[in-house]
């Protein structure tokens, strides 16, 4: 039996619709206490709605089987989507026991709606009477009906009894070992700190990191120290201006999370999934499980993915391969009888960027204020599509550091909350992403968070970003708008539900936009002058915008590789996982001064949703490369592209297929040509 109350005079917040202004989670109310009863309560809710599905004495129809399914589950929606968000945003160890411990019965529960035979025969039906008449549904209802009737093929619904059971263990277990898996990375990433006692081992450093280095190191109780730690804001200023030692020591670290045979060890985790995934996918009928996966997706089959990483890799491996020459030539200017190594990339990339370009990171940052910026992609979301965000003080927040915004379309309508988390702290993964508390359908408007791990204050210093960050901001708010804008009937539909290879087209398009010089006008402005960023600075922003590119481009590609061979295998008998790994790069010919951009025992892109997808982000590249020129030809704000941008592909989710969606949009599917030419490969 399920208590209402967690304690004897106290509600639990879940139990209801959120009281808090525009439905938002009530995070002042929210205590861990309150998720386990509210997961109970929810899952035995869906349950009793199930049954009544599945049960129904009515001829099964769309509204009454399909529909039905897809508005199940409220209570359990309302916890998990807090639950799953802030236990990669704002967890702690009673927050990581408990979701360890809720995971698999979650995992239970999904297996036990989609091998529900009754519901399922319900859906199968449905399915056949569409078939043979298309006129029954429109193109959405269409749509969804397919996404649930493939979602049960693929939970095992046509298996004998014996193979379900065996995959109800084997996600079961996958659950477990994923959540295992990346608490690990976390684990590390805390538990690192690289200390420094003499300030003359940071000469060379700008001002502004060696205060971020000291700061950090007060905060860990080092007074009068500096502090490194595997943080990307701490991590990449190292890597980029500290001595050789320094960031040898950070480099071996960071690439070797996760990799010590110790209790954060991942190595065997990793092969479990592997072993587990395969055998999933050979239960449902695939050969691997890369194919498994990529049958919802875009490219369809590794037979296709594969000749398209390979064609990139054609062009990647050379000019990576070119510009280590010419760091190397430049290192030998200052260091003589030295061999470049992976650690040493970032150092003096900044010194060949100064020499080439005149220009170097902490020439940028000052233009780069956060708050600055971020009004910087607000304006570019205004100007290309009408709507406002306005920062409000009445929604609760689950740490100081988010920043709530109602964001309204352009006749005043509420299209949204947006929720913005960009400083790092110890409960918080690294990288960024977007999630929701709340997805659009009918009558329902999104509720959307960035989470991010951007460079933070200093003493009076307020948040200034690298350049990357800047487009890292724009990326995020992509996918962002891809949530808030979407104007679907179904939840299943609707905002990012779509397939893993289209779904970074929105973020990735926004990243053009950081870069241009009109746009670098509207945000650009130095923290301390206000002064707009001028236009000598502007040319040698563009004049570099393909430098580099042979290493970003060949560390992306090794990963996704990586991702790709790891999720091809066949036999995992004998699996080492590092072996395998300096398999894959000896095959490739990487060279030894670049890695994968995510080695394996910390790739937590392939536990979290990118497993035989992280070849997406450069799929995705082609389509928002081919989409951007077309916004160059008539008009980095021209209204009618817009207009057709947000209504074929922003609003659409995944109400139609993503070739469809880019067809309208773009009149015809893309070829490379426009990717490598933005990547200074043509």
């Amino acid at each position: 039996m399920i208590c209402a109350c967690s304690t004897k005079n106290e509600t639990n917040p879940f139990f209801s619709e959120f009281n808090a202004p525009y439905g938002a989670p009530p995070f002042d109310q929210i205590k861990t206490e309150h998720y386990e009863p509210a997961v109970r309560k929810g899952i035995e809710e869906q349950n009793q709605e199930i049954e009544r599905i599945a049960n129904n004495p009515k001829t099964p129809d769309f509204d009454n089987t399909v529909a039905a399914l897809d508005n199940s589950g409220k209570t359990l929606a309302r916890v998990t989507s807090v639950l799953y968000n802030l236990a990669s945003a704002e967890t702690n160890d009673s927050l990581t026991a408990l979701f360890m411990q809720l995971a698999p019965a979650l995992s239970e529960h999904q297996d036990n709606v989609y091998l529900n035979s009754q519901l399922f025969a319900r859906i199968d039906h449905i399915h056949e009477q569409a078939q043979k008449d298309p006129s029954l549904l429109n193109r959405e209802q269409q749509r969804l009906l397919d996404k649930y009737y493939k979602n049960f093929i693929r939970s095992g619904s046509a298996l004998q009894q014996e193979q379900q059971e065996r995959l109800k263990s084997i996600n079961k277990r996958l659950s477990e070992l994923s959540i295992q898996y990346e608490n690990n990375v976390l684990t590390e990433n805390n538990r690192y700190q690289l200390i420094v006692e003499n300030e003359n081992e940071l000469d060379g450093m700008p001002e502004w990191a060696k205060k971020a280095a000291k700061e950090e190191a007060a905060k860990a109780g080092h007074d009068g120290k500096w502090m490194f730690t595997l943080r990307s804001a701490s991590f990449l200023p190292a890597m980029q201006y500290a001595n050789r030692n320094i960031r040898k020591q950070l480099y071996t670290a960071y690439t070797n999370r996760c990799n010590h045979n110790d209790s954060t060890d991942n190595k065997n985790i990793l092969k479990e999934i592997v072993a587990l995934r395969l055998e999933k996918a050979r239960l449902l009928g695939f050969s691997s499980y890369a194919d498994f996966i990529l049958d919802e997706n875009m490219a369809k089959n590794a037979a296709t993915v594969n000749p398209f990483l390979n064609q990139l890799w054609e062009h990647a491996l050379p000019k990576a391969k070119e510009e280590a020459q010419e760091l190397q030539a430049i290192m030998n200017e200052s260091t003589p009888g030295l061999q470049l190594e992976a650690w040493d990339w970032w150092y003096y990339t900044e010194k060949l960027r100064e020499k080439k370009y005149n220009l170097n990171e902490d020439e940028l940052k000052p233009y780069f204020k956060l708050e600055n910026v971020r009004n910087g992609v607000f304006a570019v979301a205004n100007k290309l599509y009408g709507i406002t965000l306005n920062e409000i003080h009445n929604v609760p927040v689950y740490h100081p550091d988010v920043k709530v915004f109602e964001v309204k379309d352009t006749d005043g309508s509420f299209l949204g909350l947006f929720y913005a988390d960009y400083f790092p702290r110890a409960g918080k993964q690294s990288g960024a992403w977007m999630s929701n508390y709340r997805e659009q359908k009918e009558g329902v408007r999104p509720l959307i968070c960035n989470v991010a791990s951007f460079t933070p204050p200093v003493g009076d210093t307020p948040s200034l970003l690298t350049l990357e960050e800047v487009k890292t901001m724009f990326h995020e708010f992509g996918h962002a708008l891809h949530g808030m804008l979407s104007q679907c009937q179904y939840a299943g539909t609707s905002g990012t539900n779509v397939a893993r290879d289209f779904v970074e087209l929105p973020s990735q398009i926004m990243e053009h936009w950081a870069t241009e010089p009109e746009v670098l006008k509207m945000y650009a402005r130095h923290y301390l002058t206000n002064e707009t960023i001028p236009n000598s600075l502007i040319e040698r922003i563009q004049k570099q915008d393909t430098f580099n590119q042979g290493f970003m481009t060949t560390e992306l590609l090794a990963a996704a590789i990586l991702d790709m061979q790891l999720h091809q295998t066949t036999d995992v008998s004998d699996l080492n996982i590092n072996a395998f790994e300096q398999q894959v790069i000896r095959q490739l010919g990487l060279i030894p001064q670049i890695g994968p951009r995510y080695r394996l025992t910390y790739f937590t892109h392939i536990t979290g949703g990118y497993a035989a997808g992280y070849y997406g982000y450069l799929w995705a590249n082609v389509l928002d490369a081919d989409a951007f020129e077309m916004f160059k030809e008539n008009g980095l704000f021209d209204p009618q592209t817009s207009s057709s941008f947000r209504k074929n592909i922003l609003e659409k989710g995944d109400s139609e297929a993503p070739t469809d969606l880019y067809r309208n949009f773009r009149g015809a599917m893309p070829t490379i040509e426009p990717l490598l030419k933005n990547l200074g490969m043509r």
